[in-house]
Order: structure tokens, then C-alpha cells, then sequence
């Protein structure tokens, strides 16, 4: 189609409009070597493409014209003869103030006259761009649509590049690689197109393969950094003479001691292993050349230097390679089969991306998913059923066995306040990504209004902050596996409900400006106060069974389509129901109170000790049923924490000492030891 439009009598300037990625310059580059190899028609193969780099045409540009007069210089020195004028995304043209439409209305008359012949790229964006700014000159182009190749066509493009970077980073990519960085790429890295993401991602995938053949293997450089990190901390406790630096110290040497021997150790095998790779490599090179030359030789039936390469200079140097080759297994370093670019490498450089674990697990993940509930469970008292919902949707959509177009799993957390709601979402992201603050949460009270709402996915063009994008949109964006956290949902704006129904369906949400956040590798809470009431006058024995459960869950749903629509209800996962928290559960809560606590004394070196009667009158003073845990962590704050703080300030207890606390008649007493 390119080459039609070329050879059009009118009109033969083909704006090319696509995606950034999907190969618009790449189709430029083939049409001028279709040229050069004559392989175009007849008319066309006198042709030669120039480009015209906007950076240099508008550089240095400060007087109202200037632009415009440097452009039609460019096209009187190609006027006339056989010459394409090719511009890599024109709309830069139109972004530099008021030239913009000067350029267009220089252009407009050249390109009717056919003074000169252009080929131009842009994306959806930049067309309209253009015709925001002049609308007219669009129609002097012929424009042809470039939409991304299919996964099959991108495979086969990558294949044909791929030996290319083999030959720059000396390692095989295997075809699964290939394979993977196409699926991969289409599916995670959705903001750009095909073949571009892909190609990055194998790119890179290469790259990190040739830092592992070349580089510190993970433990030997962690053990080397860490000695550099530990005696860097020790120079800086040199002088100081206080207690706790002195303690320090004395743990620093320690360490110290015990790492010096081996990171030596592997010091020596470093060097061996670098000398041993240089010397392979510089053997393998004299090896070709010597390769090459006997071609040549044999081309040019000189017999003389024939014998010599065959039976002299290529045997010596092949009976040093293998020297070197036994030298580079003596040293431990990896076989060609480490060389290979796999699935498993694409995969890992997807992590380093996206945060995503597409990666096969390893071991010790698979144990700490099976182990899922227990983890939780013990941050998270009393809720064992929301524990296990919440398992069984991470643990599928870990090993793939869900609908990748929608979110690893959607809930409703109902249940009174403080019994767990928020705790599970925040246990959930620390689980996941070992921070807590590893999840995204949003207070719906404050998308009570319907302007309110659009903040979610930002201002439409035009409006103000329209560059801004969405709040929830660019969360996601910015992290697309996490945790979303939609708190009190049923205070939200039904425009808000809208939104939501988008992302349990599709997995997908557009923002303001056009642009699509990924939702199917995060999950999904929202929590809510509905039913509250009837939770709370339950008997706590009904959630002991299955049958109980459902049964209070059937009640409260019928609660729920009083305020939620039964379409966003049928495409929640799962309503899950928190029970109200008992004494018992409080205890736990306590210990878990109490050890948040003691980390806070750990830099006075204090150590903090309740007795088992103290623990109980903490329950007893902040068991409130309709309020969950919260008073038990007013109980411990008044209780507990601001008498040690007032006798901490009064100078009663140094550093080392142990805080013990007991009932004392209908009080706690505090003692040191």
C-alpha cells in the first residue's frame, strides 16, 4: 500500500499513523532498502529518501518566521529532483507556539504543486494534534493506518532480528524466549505495542543473561557488599565512646571477622575466573580469523597457506582453546547451556518491569503460598473464614488458573468496625510485596459527589488537570500488581459504582486522556458497614458452621441490593463475612499489640514483660463488641504506653533494663528489674 500511494499522480504523500512501538520507522528503513536493491516499481527506483530531523530544523529558532524560512530552504534544494523528504513524527512541527500554523500554510501549497514529495510519521495522538492546528493540510495526505502486528507476525519478526542480538551480547536465544517475550510483553505491558515491548523485553532478557555469565554471581556479590557496607559502618562508630556504640562496634567486628576469610576466598576465584574468560575470548577470536583466512586461502588455491593454517597455526591455537576451556570449568564458571537466553529469563527482566511474578516459583515461594492462611492469620485474629477466601484467590491467580482478564479477586468485606476489615488488606499487601504500604487505598466518603467521582480516572481533554490522569488509573499504572483497597464503598457516588463494574468485568479502565490501566494483577477490597447491626446480634456460634454462614449471607445480600445494584453484587467474587471479635480474640490481639511495642523500645534497649493477669484486665477494659479492637489499642495506649513514657522521660528506666507489669488491686503497676 505504501509503494500506491507513492506512485499516485496526486495526493502521493503517505502520512503513516500508529501506535509508538508498532514499526513505523522500521517500515521507512525497508521501503529505502527496497529502493537500493531495485526491488520497487519502476518509477520509484530512482528515488532516494532524506530525512528532515525537526530538533535541528527548529534549533536555535527565536524570530517569529524563522522556522518557516529554514523549511522552505529544505524543500528548494530538493525541489525538483528524485527525493522522498521523509519526517519522523511531524506533529513536532506544530508544537513550537504560533510557527505551528505558519508551517502548515507553507506546506500546503508544496505539497498541492508537488514540489516536493513527503512521507511522514504520527500517532492517533499526534493526528490530532495536526488537526487541531490545521485541519486542511490532513487532507494533502494520503494517511495509511499501521496497526500492531498480531502475536504470530510479531514472533516471526523477532526471530528474523534475534541473531542479531546474539551477535551483541554472545549468548543464544532460545525460541522459547522469543516465544515468551511476544505473550508476555502483549499481555503485561499493555501501555506499548507490538513488536517494540517484546523486543525490549528480549533485549533486556540478553543483556541480564550476559551481567550473570560475566558478572558476581547474587551471593558472592551480596557477601562482598556486605563487607564493604559493614566496615563503612564500623569507621563511622571509630570515636564514639557511648554504650550503645561501643555494643555495636563489638557486633560489626564480629561480623567482620566471620565474612573477611570467605569473601577473600571468593576474591581469588573472582580474578582466576575473569583472567580465564579473557583468555578464552581472545583464543575463540584468533580462532575465527585464522577460520576466515582459510576460506580465503582455499578461494584462492594458495595451497602453501592452506597447509599452514590446516596442519601448523590452527591446530596450535585449537589446542589452546581447549586449555582455556578446561581452565574456565576448573574455575566453576557456567556451561554454554548457561548462555541460553530462556523463558524463564524474559520472565525474570517482567518482575524487574512490572513487579509482576509471571517467573516459575521457586520452592520456598510454593511453600509460603500453601502457607498463606497461617501467615495471615497470625496478624489477622479471628477471621479465619475472610483468611481463606482471600488465600485461594491469590494462590490462583499465582499458578494461572483464573480469567486473565479480570482481577486476581474481588471482595466485599462486611462486618462491624474493627474486626479486621482494613487489617486483612494491609496483612494481604505485606504479604505479597513485604510492605504494607504496598496497597492503594481509597476513602469512597470522599467520592460522595459526582465530580468527585471522575477524579478516579481523571478529567476528560479539555477540562483542567486533564493532563494529570486519574488518581486510580495512575496508581495502578504506576504498580499494576496490587492491592486496592476501597474503603466504607456503599458512601461512593454511583458514577464511582459505573467505574468499578468496568474494572470486575474487563480488568480494564480508561482514563481521561485515552490511556488503559491494566486491573488484572491486582485485588480487589472493598469493605462496608451494611448489615453491620445483624452481624453483631448474631450468635457468635452460627459462623462455627458452613450452614450458619451461608445463611447470614444469603440475609445479608438481600441487605445489600437495598444499596448496591444486583449487576455490581454478581460480579464480586465473594461477599465475605467478618464476625464480631470475642475476649478470646483480643488476647491474641494483645500479644500482636505488645510486640509492635516492644520493636518501638528496641532503640532505648528496653525490654517490656505483661503478666498473664495484666494481658486479661487489657481485654477486660477495652472488650466493647460493637467496636472491635479499637478499644483495646486505646486501652493499651492509656494503660500501658503513656505511663512508660512519662517514667521514661522522669529518668526511671535506662537502657537495658526490663519494664514488668502486673495487676495492682484495679490497676496495672509498673516495676523495673
Amino acid at each position: 500500500r505504501l509503494l500506491q500511494i507513492l506512485e499516485r499522480r496526486q495526493k502521493n504523500h503517505p502520512l503513516l499513523v500508529g501506535e509508538p512501538g508498532v514499526g513505523k520507522t522500521a517500515i521507512v528503513g525497508a521501503l529505502a532498502m527496497r529502493i537500493a536493491a531495485g526491488d520497487v516499481p519502476q518509477n520509484l527506483a530512482r528515488l532516494s529518501i532524506h530525512e528532515l530531523e525537526v530538533g535541528q530544523l527548529v534549533a536555535g529558532a527565536k524570530l517569529r518566521g524563522e522556522i518557516e524560512e529554514r523549511l522552505r530552504q529544505v524543500v528548494a534544494a530538493i525541489k525538483g529532483g528524485d527525493t522522498i523528504l521523509y519526517i519522523s513524527s511531524i506533529e513536532s512541527l506544530f508544537g513550537q507556539g504560533a510557527a505551528g500554523s505558519g508551517v502548515g500554510e507553507l506546506l500546503k501549497p508544496m505539497l498541492t504543486r508537488g514540489d516536493v514529495r513527503l512521507l511522514a510519521t504520527t500517532t492517533p495522538e499526534g493526528v490530532r494534534k495536526i488537526q487541531e492546528k490545521d485541519g486542511n493540510l490532513l487532507r494533502r495526505f494520503t494517511m495509511l493506518t499501521i496497526d500492531p502486528p498480531t502475536p504470530e507476525r510479531a514472533i516471526e519478526i523477532l526471530r528474523g532480528i534475534a541473531t542479531r542480538y546474539e551477535a551483541h551480547h554472545k549468548v543464544q536465544i532460545g525460541d522459547p524466549a522469543i516465544v515468551a517475550a511476544v505473550r508476555l510483553a502483549k499481555r503485561y505491558v499493555q501501555e506499548r505495542s507490538l513488536p517494540d515491548n517484546a523486543i525490549d523485553l528480549l533485549d533486556e532478557a540478553a543483556a541480564r543473561k550476559r551481567v550473570e555469565i560475566d558478572g558476581l554471581p547474587a551471593h558472592m556479590d551480596d557477601a562482598i557488599r556486605r563487607l564493604s557496607s559493614l566496615k563503612a559502618q564500623r569507621a563511622g562508630l571509630q570515636d564514639d565512646v557511648d554504650a550503645m556504640s561501643v555494643k555495636t562496634r563489638e557486633r560489626l567486628d564480629a561480623e567482620i571477622k566471620d565474612l573477611e576469610p570467605s569473601v577473600a576466598e571468593m576474591r581469588a576465584k573472582l580474578d582466576s575466573r575473569r583472567g580465564a574468560l579473557a583468555a578464552h575470548g581472545a583464543l575463540k577470536d584468533e580462532y575465527e580469523k585464522l577460520t576466515t583466512q582459510l576460506e580465503a586461502a582455499r578461494a584462492e588455491q594458495n595451497f602453501a597457506k592452506l597447509g599452514e593454517l590446516e596442519h601448523v597455526q590452527m591446530p596450535d591455537v585449537r589446542r589452546r582453546l581447549d586449555a582455556a576451556e578446561h581452565a574456565i570449568a576448573a574455575a566453576g564458571l557456567k556451561d554454554e547451556g548457561a548462555r541460553v537466553v530462556t523463558e524463564e529469563s524474559v520472565a525474570q527482566v517482567l518482575g524487574d518491569w512490572t513487579g509482576i511474578p509471571v517467573a516459575k516459583m521457586l520452592e520456598a515461594e510454593s511453600e509460603k503460598l500453601l502457607k498463606m492462611e497461617e501467615r495471615l492469620s497470625a496478624r489477622v485474629i479471628g477471621q479465619s473464614e475472610a483468611v481463606r477466601a482471600v488465600s485461594k484467590a491469590v494462590r490462583r491467580g499465582r499458578v494461572g488458573l483464573r480469567d486473565p482478564g479480570k482481577p486476581i479477586g474481588s471482595f466485599l468485606f462486611l462486618g462491624p468496625s474493627g474486626v479486621g476489615k482494613t487489617e486483612l488488606a494491609k496483612a494481604l499487601a505485606e504479604f505479597l510485596f513485604d510492605d504494607e504500604q504496598s496497597m492503594t487505598r481509597l476513602d469512597m466518603s470522599e467520592f460522595m459527589e459526582k465530580h468527585m467521582a471522575q477524579r478516579l480516572v481523571g478529567a476528560p481533554p479539555g477540562y483542567v488537570d486533564s493532563e494529570e490522569g486519574g488518581f486510580l488509573t495512575e496508581a495502578v499504572r504506576r504498580r499494576p500488581y496490587s492491592v486496592l483497597l476501597f474503603d466504607e464503598v456503599e458512601k461512593a457516588h454511583a458514577d464511582v459504582f459505573n467505574l468499578l463494574l468496568q474494572v470486575l468485568d474487563d480488568g480494564r479502565l480508561t482514563d481521561g486522556r485515552g490511556r488503559t490501566a491494566d486491573f488484572s494483577n491486582t485485588v480487589v477490597i472493598m469493605t462496608s458497614n451494611i448489615g453491620s447491626q445483624r452481624i453483631l446480634e448474631t450468635d457468635l456460634k452460627l459462623f462455627e458452621s458452613e450452614e450458619g454462614r451461608e445463611a447470614l449471607r444469603d440475609v445479608l445480600r438481600e441487605e445489600l441490593k437495598n444499596f448496591l445494584r444486583p449487576e455490581f453484587l454478581n460480579r464480586i467474587d465473594d461477599v465475605v463475612i467478618f464476625r464480631p471479635l470475642d475476649k478470646k480474640d483480643l488476647r491474641g490481639i494483645v500479644d500482636i499489640q505488645l510486640r509492635r511495642l516492644e520493636k518501638l523500645l528496641t532503640d532505648r534497649e528496653l525490654k517490656l514483660e505483661l503478666t498473664e493477669a495484666a494481658k486479661m484486665m487489657l481485654v477486660d477494659i477495652g472488650y466493647e463488641p460493637i467496636f472491635g479492637a479499637r478499644p483495646l489499642k486505646r486501652a493499651i495506649l492509656k494503660s500501658v504506653q503513656d505511663p512508660l513514657a512519662e517514667e521514661i522521660l522522669a529518668g526511671g528506666y535506662k537502657n537495658g533494663a526490663t519494664v514488668k507489669v502486673d495487676v495492682d488491686g484495679e490497676g496495672l503497676k509498673f516495676s523495673k528489674d
